[in-house]
């Protein structure tokens, strides 16, 4: 996974309405936690949330217990600032997600846009499906995107993986069932076009 100054440069060098992942809106995101039937008190994580419109949305649909977690903590602050009193309605964490201490079988919902693609280890990504394991309920819903087969092959200088829905579902493997998956073209502050690919599945209860 790539280094946190990386990530801290970037956030000190443009604005965070400059990066190519931003969104005014994170409604396909917002949309996929509604769908999903949560009640409004679920524990909802987003991963490599940074500064994210997300926390926003989900704040203004009612969500009442949501964790971001960035390895940027300039990113966290951009949001905290955005945010003003209601960011104490947050969870913060700073923290690379294959090393953060996160409680045991305590989320919902697992939330991540951009941050799987990163990873371009097999080492890494089992990695990751451990920590996604041993967070989320039995039950529990995990939402991730990432660039979708014909989606750039680089993103911020880095070179990222590329999955279809099934390639992506296999990487999480038998402990989780898809429930839909979804394509997304996000065009970016500079006028790109970016193909993702959203996975919904649920953690089979163990």
């Amino acid at each position: 996974m790539q280094s946190k100054d990386h990530w801290e440069n970037v956030y000190s060098t443009k604005s965070t309405t400059e990066v190519s992942w931003f969104q005014e809106h994170a409604a396909l995101s917002l949309k996929l936690i509604q769908n999903s039937a949560v009640p409004l008190s679920a524990e909802i994580i987003d991963v490599g949330g940074g500064a994210s419109m997300l926390a926003d949305d989900l704040l203004g649909s009612g969500f009442k217990n949501l964790t971001v977690l960035d390895l940027s903590g300039s990113a966290l602050a951009a949001a905290k600032a955005r945010l003003g009193l209601r960011a104490q309605e947050i969870k913060w964490l700073e923290a690379n997600v294959l090393e953060a201490a996160l409680p045991s079988y305590h989320y919902d919902v697992w939330h991540d846009r951009a941050v799987f693609h990163f990873l371009t280890t097999p080492e890494e990504r089992s990695a990751y499906v451990q920590k996604v394991l041993s967070s989320v309920k039995p039950g529990g819903i995990v939402i991730v995107s990432t660039f979708a087969e014909d989606g750039p092959t680089k993103c911020s200088g880095l070179p990222v993986m590329r999955y279809s829905a099934s390639q992506l579902h296999a990487e999480f493997g038998q402990p989780f069932a898809l429930i839909s998956h979804e394509r997304e073209e996000h065009h970016t502050p500079g006028g790109h076009e970016q193909k993702f690919v959203y996975c919904m599945c649920r953690k089979v209860a163990q």
